[in-house]
């Protein structure tokens, strides 16, 4: 094989591929012997059909299918023996081809550009940490201790108010008639909760122990007999027993309950937890400091394709008045992706930074445990969607490539209390709210905000729902950068000549 590189503009190259006749004709002999083994022809012994009658039978499938791997594995060759990572899928054009002739063909590819990546070692970014006083820890556990269901025994002439707990028997009729599950054994219900049947709590109130009480309720919509649904149903009630809410004793024996030590390690706990609740949003904070630095890296050449392929899906849904209105802007953005995903992508290669199948299937366990009940249909979806693994792989790699660009970028540790960090969430999301404003003026409500994190083909999206918490960090197109810079194994695009 013999290749002849020629440069074009920028990125732009073509690699003029050619193959002698000799050498296929051995691909293809090869191709031959493979077969024959295969091949049942009457008049044949298995295993024994002459190569001239192969020839007439499958002579041009068989060329095609060896010219289809020879095209793809001396691209690949190609590519890699001349150093050259391609940005997106190359284009064949063949010259010559054909039984009994040599091979000639030339690869247009737009190439990856050369980045330095050195400097992002000089990034500077701000690291929080929320100073929790002991005031709004007790304050939490407080708001805990309230929350618990503690009720103690009321003596038998106590009459039950909003809040208390009435135990009861009840058996109940519709038009006079039993009916399944309509009787009920220490029923316990709060009072004023209305979470049995709705107006039933309200009935309850003012009755003591012992006493009866005769309760009419419709029953609810999706009461199990369809034909009862909407029925008036009467509940003759039998009052066992009134509990009054007793107020939690916040000591050791509380924490206990809630699987601390002591009260101390309780507080110890809370202080955490409540540290946590806004760390995430901090580091998101974080996140977006260090891509925006690296959004003003500069990169002399970027791949034009790449450009117009996130102007394509940033522009998904306009109309051709508005794209030609706000061309300019969706190209800003667009390359201010592509750049980033491009730069994060290089300093992954050159810091060896690899996602394992592990992480990925502990992501999707993650995932699972996030939504009981819909496991299933969750674990069929990335079964059926190969490109949503994709996305989880590709949001892997962008956090791996953070997180090693924080250790060495220079960390302005800061120790805020609880209200300064309100302020910084709070100004975080105005500003956000004001890019998005901007963003709708001329994407009309399209959702264009959309993860970078896949292929770009828009095949089987799964639906993302809007997260409530601070989510500034913008996303990149990482796992595309790092999916065009892998070897150019298809060549689907074959024009013939």
């Amino acid at each position: 094989m013999k290749v002849t590189v020629e440069n074009k503009k920028g990125l732009q190259k073509d690699l003029k591929v050619f193959i002698d006749k000799n050498t296929i004709s051995g691909y293809l002999d090869e191709k031959y012997e493979e077969i024959r083994k295969d091949v049942v022809l009457k008049g044949f012994r298995p295993g024994k059909v002459p190569t001239e009658i192969l020839k007439r039978q499958f002579g041009k499938a068989v060329y095609g299918e060896v010219i289809d791997k020879l095209l793809k594995d001396s691209t690949t060759k190609a590519l890699e023996e001349n150093k050259i990572k391609p940005a997106g899928q190359p284009k064949i054009d063949l010259k010559s081809f054909g039984e009994g002739k040599d091979l000639e063909y030339v690869i247009s590819v737009t190439e990856l550009p050369n980045i330095d990546v050195s400097s992002i070692n000089k990034l500077k970014v701000d690291e929080y940490e929320v100073k929790i006083d002991a005031k709004e820890t007790d304050k939490r556990i407080e708001q805990i201790a309230k929350s618990q269901n503690n009720f103690k025994a009321a003596e038998d002439s106590y009459v039950s108010k909003n809040n208390d707990l009435v135990v009861f028997d009840y058996k109940a009729t519709v038009d006079g008639n039993d009916f399944e599950g309509n009787e009920g054994k220490n029923t316990q219900l709060v009072l004023g909760k209305d979470l049995f049947i709705k107006g039933f709590d309200k009935q309850l109130e003012g009755v003591k122990k012992n006493d009866t009480k005769k309760v009419e309720v419709n029953l609810p919509e999706n009461f199990p007999k369809k034909e009862l649904a909407n029925k008036k149903a009467v509940f003759e009630c039998k009052i066992n027993e009134v509990k009054k809410p007793e107020e939690v004793k916040i000591n050791d024996d509380f924490a206990k309950t809630l699987g601390a030590k002591d009260l101390n390690n309780l507080k110890e706990l809370i202080s955490k937890q409540i540290n946590d609740e806004f760390k995430n949003s901090l580091d998101l904070i974080s996140k977006r400091q260090l891509l925006e630095q690296i959004e003003k890296q500069k990169i002399d050449d970027l791949p034009q394709n790449l450009i117009d392929q996130e102007v394509q899906i940033l522009s998904h849904g306009m109309k051709e008045d508005e794209l030609k209105k706000n061309k300019k802007s969706l190209e800003e953005q667009a390359q201010k992706r592509i750049k980033t995903g491009l730069i994060l992508n290089a300093f992954g290669e050159k810091n060896n930074i690899k996602v394992s199948q592990d992480e990925v299937n502990a992501e999707i366990q993650k995932q699972l445990r996030m939504m009981p009940g819909q496991e299933k249909m969750v674990k069929e979806y990335y079964e059926k969607n190969p490109s949503a693994i994709d996305g989880i792989r590709g949001s892997i790699y962008e956090e791996k490539i953070i997180d090693q660009i924080k250790k060495t970028a220079k960390i302005n540790k800061k120790q805020i209390s609880k209200d300064e960090a309100e302020k910084i969430l709070k100004a975080e999301n105005e500003k956000n709210l004001k890019e998005q404003e901007k963003l709708a003026q001329h994407n009309h409500d399209h959702d264009h905000n959309h993860d970078h994190d896949h292929d770009h083909d828009h095949k089987d999206d799964k639906k993302k729902s809007d997260k409530k918490e601070t989510s500034p960090a913008k996303k990149t197109s990482v796992k595309k950068a790092k999916k065009v810079t892998k070897k150019a194994k298809a060549t689907k695009k074959v024009s013939k000549k």
